[in-house]
């Protein structure tokens, strides 16, 4: 990279899980003369920094929500322990635990506590990313919003960052000759434009919800409800509110959920995809599915239906990187823009394991921008691109990495990470610091999330008291000697 020694300042946007990763690696490479690091909320964590329903109540869903150029979010301050504090809604809520078991989910060179249940509750993790947190603490700027970046005239390739003071509403700009954006994508929700959704939420103002304004089940009691969507957070949040609804929840879904569907799952009603949410002279409050089916007197319908990816302080960039927010354009292996690789942005992909996930891809960029690793030509990572468009079309699907695609990307960006030149100075011999690589145990347990998230949910509350993937019966070392058996029989 011909740029590399003369990328000496670094910006990061965001503390949050990607943003912590970025500065792990930035500070092992010991090359770089300042890391900045910029967050809007009072501690790190990202999304995993919980708030509390009273905010949530008081903020109403944009119905539907298509459109990805929004300005910048604004706190709402909010008053804890005598202070006051910038909060920025999180999707977390008061009884999330995390769909992934925490032998997987952790970052490489910090376990959770071993009392830690399998599936952590949110709590756990933001505690979990305080303490990883904790030795760069002194390189974020906290409650601290970044307003803009653009690319400087004048300075070759150098970036102008502006950020606002939340307290004061002083505006600092600076450059920088590298920016990550870990800004992360679970910020602006998606709300489908189904025909009648416009006029139904004008007749029933406030039965419509996205799961971001979700917190409690407890707001559902004793109503007619329908969830729209059944992928994790559709069908972790269909099955709290289940427990207290009249009648059962009715969950409408585009495609059967890997995780649960119609085939498994009886407790709930399945129905296709909303076709039409029906006039209110003429139904009460009632919508049509894609089946014909009717359903009326619904109370409340929650749109479990994701994110658009956003980011406002990147609306000069051109080429842009966002059109209509259902994808990141002009982005090379879901990390760097195209147009100048001093810029990347962490952790675009969904279906993936993130923690894990951000320490390879700064590993990557880290090597890259100290000079140890070098990218292809730019005809190469636009071809790289197109080719991804192909094969998964111009949407949402461009970023899913279901597995095993993962943790083929996972291992894609170890291996390339390992071809970084040695240097005298860094840990391991000069390579620098290692991320992971996912071998046969670590596949296994990622292709066994679905079965071991049911088993686990099926415990009740005994669940708290399990702490290991052995308790509830997965076992690799058993399943690979069973496997290689049964491997045996076939052979005889």
């Amino acid at each position: 990279m011909t740029r590399a020694t003369q990328i000496r300042r670094i910006a990061v946007i965001g503390a949050g899980p990607s943003g912590l990763a970025a500065v792990k690696y930035l500070l092992a490479e010991r090359f770089f003369d300042s890391i900045d690091v910029f967050e809007q909320r009072t501690s790190a964590g990202g999304v995993w920094n919980y708030s509390p329903r009273s905010l949530k109540d008081n903020l109403t869903s944009t119905i539907p929500q298509l459109d990805p150029h929004q300005p910048l979010e604004e706190p709402v301050w909010y008053t804890a322990e005598g202070r006051r504090e910038p909060v920025f809604v999180s999707p977390i809520y008061k009884a999330l635990e995390t769909n992934l078991p925490k032998e997987i989910m952790r970052y490489s060179d910090k376990h959770f506590d071993a009392k830690t249940q399998v599936m952590p509750t949110h709590a756990t993790v933001k505690q979990y990313l305080q303490e990883y947190a904790e030795e760069i603490r002194n390189l974020i700027q906290f409650e601290t919003q970044v307003s803009e970046v653009r690319k400087e005239v004048l300075g070759a390739g150098s970036w102008s960052v502006t950020t606002r003071n939340l307290r004061t509403g002083d505006k600092t700009t600076a450059s920088y000759d590298a920016v990550v954006v870990a800004s992360g994508h679970f910020d602006l929700p998606y709300t489908p434009d189904i025909p009648g959704i416009r006029e139904w939420n004008a007749a029933y103002p406030g039965a419509i919800l996205h799961s971001k304004l979700y917190d409690s089940a407890e707001q559902f009691r004793g109503k007619k409800v329908i969830v729209v969507g059944s992928s994790a957070s559709g069908l972790d949040i269909g099955n709290q509110i289940n427990e207290v609804s009249k009648g059962k929840v009715i969950v409408s879904e585009r495609n059967p959920s890997l995780l649960a569907s119609s085939a498994t799952d009886s407790s709930k009603v399945y129905r296709p995809q909303i076709a039409e949410f029906l006039p209110s002279d003429s139904h009460s409050r009632a919508v049509r599915f894609a089946d014909g089916q009717v359903e009326g007197e619904i109370d409340a319908i929650v749109f479990c239906t994701g994110y658009l990816y956003s980011f406002p302080f990147l609306s000069s960039l051109d080429p842009p990187i966002i059109t209509n927010g259902r994808r990141v354009l002009n982005t090379y292996q879901h990390l760097f823009y195209i147009h100048d690789t001093t810029l990347v942005l962490s952790v675009l992909p969904q279906r993936v394991i993130p923690f894990p996930l951000s320490e390879n891809q700064a590993a990557v960029f880290a090597r890259v921008w100290s000079g140890r690793l070098g990218l292809p030509p730019r005809d190469e990572m636009r071809e790289w691109e197109q080719s991804t468009l192909t094969e998964k079309g111009d949407g949402t699907p461009f970023h899913l990495l279901p597995f095993p695609q993962d943790a083929d990307y996972m291992n894609f960006l170890h291996d390339w990470a390992a071809k970084a030149k040695p240097r005298q100075g860094l840990d391991h011999n000069g390579h620098g610091k290692p991320c992971n690589y996912w071998g046969e145990r670590e596949r296994w347990i990622r292709g066994s999330i679905p079965d071991i998230k049911r088993t686990f949910a099926q415990k009740g509350a005994e669940r708290r008291l399990v702490k290991a993937l052995e308790q509830i019966g997965f076992e690799f070392d058993k399943w690979k000697e069973e496997r290689k058996n049964s491997a045996g029989a076939h052979r005889l």
